[in-house]
């Protein structure tokens, strides 16, 4: 892997963490398409890393807040949201431990990924079919939308797609819904690299500038996705960007048939 493959995959897993169009999906296209496959998933793991760091940066504000809720009763409604994010991460992390195996192997397939960016596109365009409400997050909708965030650990399937459209499904509205799905990202992310660790153990030494080169680039292009998110949500055109799951997965399916 060349520093420019490195920071090209950078770029597309900042860009796609957040916008709904699924980072894991295009991270396996594009290392098929370039030739760069890395052995295991560490690379994987450091851009997700990267954008990790995205939301602590774009919601340090609020996090701040969570944390000094942890010691502080008074502070009803961040330790509602505590509640909520583990409620949300249960699903996840249940799926994740039993089936870890046969989801890794997903990012392997990239005909399978490509089919899965369909499914992505095909949920995205879901909460059009009902009828829009501005909700709150609450314990039921949390569950839900974890259960949207385990889907997504198959490659191809958009975890923040998945989670906001399971939330306005649930009677959230969109931007609570997009707010909470970025936050839900905290111990999904943490989750894996913690389940993964021994892979990060591993890089090898003439590499490891490559991958800070990746993961740093995914910082960055993960913050500008954040703000483009959550404008195109206040804007309402959310479904839009399945049109273009529907568009990369058919190309995905047509390339490795």
């Amino acid at each position: 892997m060349s520093y420019l493959d490195a920071i090209i995959l950078g770029i597309i897993q900042g860009l796609t963490e957040f916008l709904p169009i699924s980072s894991s999906g295009h991270l396996v296209l594009a290392q098929a398409i370039m030739g760069v496959k890395q052995p295991g998933v560490s690379f994987e793991l450091l851009v997700h890393l990267g954008t990790f760091v995205s939301v602590l940066v774009y919601f340090r504000s609020r996090i701040l807040r969570l944390v000094r809720a942890i010691f502080v009763r008074e502070m009803r409604c961040e330790r509602a949201t505590i509640k909520y994010l583990i409620i949300g991460s249960i699903p996840a992390a249940f799926v994740g431990i039993l089936f870890r195996d046969f989801f890794e192997r997903t990012f392997s397939n990239p005909f399978l990924t490509a089919a899965m960016l369909v499914v992505t596109g095909l949920i995205l365009l879901a909460p059009k079919l009902v009828r829009s409400r501005a909700g709150e997050v609450s314990s039921r909708s949390a569950f839900v939308m974890g259960i949207g965030q385990a889907l997504a650990i198959c490659a191809g399937i958009s975890r923040s797609g998945s989670t906001i459209a399971f939330g306005m499904l649930s009677g959230v509205g969109p931007s609570p819904a997009a707010e909470f799905s970025f936050l839900l990202a905290l111990p999904a992310i943490a989750g894996a690299v913690l389940l993964n660790a021994d892979e990060l153990l591993r890089i090898e030494s003439g590499l490891i500038g490559q991958y800070l080169a990746g993961f740093f680039f995914a910082f960055l292009l993960g913050v500008a996705a954040i703000y483009a998110v959550m404008g195109v949500i206040r804007r309402g055109k959310f479904e839009y960007f399945a049109y273009y799951c529907f568009a990369a997965g058919g190309l995905g399916l047509y390339l490795f048939s």
